[in-house]
């Protein structure tokens, strides 16, 4: 049972170590409201004309 409390605090040391190399990760969830930010919307790509 040891064995796993210490596994688990290995992992959970390394994956904080990893987060904080990474730069700016938002854990902070859903955004709404105007902290919200949208990328435009790709353009539909146009399709070929019907036949030969």
């Amino acid at each position: 049972m040891w064995k796993i409390a210490v596994g688990f605090i290995i992992f959970a040391g390394l994956a904080l170590f990893i987060l904080s190399k990474g730069g700016d990760i938002d854990l902070s969830g859903e955004k709404h409201g105007a902290e919200a930010t949208h990328a435009p919307a790709a353009a539909e790509p146009a399709s070929a004309p019907a036949g030969k």
